[in-house]
């Protein structure tokens, strides 16, 4: 499937002032048993594979990764087959299952290919999301995959640079709490550091499994 940029915004994720169209909302707290739901435009995407006509640039987007360390997102994965995603590790469903669907694929890949290969978790929910935090939960799915944290509005400017919707955390009386964010993964090759496709939520890791051979190598799946 080939989108234009602007048909991109009705297939993955809506930026519309005060919406949360084609947003990944999981809500609850993180001691209770939250239901996240993929709503709009994103749940009636094809699952797979989503060809860009333009091109998307890498955002400039400095955090701080799992180990507390300052981290370049530009400069540290340039050159590099690059997976994007934004989430946070106190979601119920999507998130997890999503990282370790990658995870899963990933480790089918040579050794060489593998260790070309960069898997970066940007936290929508950076308050409750400390690098401690990140470290426990990739290292359950992969300790190799890199996760940020850092400023919620440097992170939303990021996404939305993308096409990504992704909204402040909302906490509800009843003290539970909704992240809403687009569940899209983003690939960025590393024949020129762009985006030229992206997947739908739902990709299962079957497909990841087929297509990392061909991204590593700066093709288009």
């Amino acid at each position: 499937m080939r989108i234009t940029s602007a048909r991109r915004a009705g297939v993955a994720v809506a930026v519309v002032a005060a919406a949360g169209f084609g947003l990944a909302a999981c809500g609850g707290s993180s001691d209770s048993g939250p239901v996240a739901v993929v709503s709009g435009p994103t749940a009636s995407a094809r699952p797979g594979v989503i060809t860009l006509d333009t091109p998307d640039v890498k955002p400039a987007l400095t955090l701080t990764d799992q180990n507390g360390h300052r981290y370049d997102l530009v400069k540290q994965t340039a050159g590099h087959p690059t997976l994007l995603y934004f989430g946070y590790t106190h979601c119920p469903d999507v998130c997890p299952t999503t990282m370790a669907d990658i995870a899963v694929a990933a480790r089918g890949l040579p050794i060489a290919e593998r260790q070309e290969l960069r898997v970066v978790f940007v936290s929508t929910d950076p308050d409750r999301d400390s690098p401690k935090r990140l470290k426990k939960w990739l290292g359950a799915i992969d300790p190799r995959f890199t996760g940020l944290t850092g400023d919620f509005t440097t992170v939303q400017r990021a996404a939305r640079s993308l096409g990504i919707g992704v909204s402040r955390p909302v906490k509800h009386k009843d003290g539970t709490e909704t992240v809403s964010h687009g569940a899209e993964v983003i690939v960025f090759s590393p024949r020129d550091d762009k985006a030229h496709l992206f997947y739908a939520s739902g990709t299962s890791e079957r497909r990841y499994a087929v297509d990392l051979p061909k991204i590593v190598k700066g093709e288009t799946p």
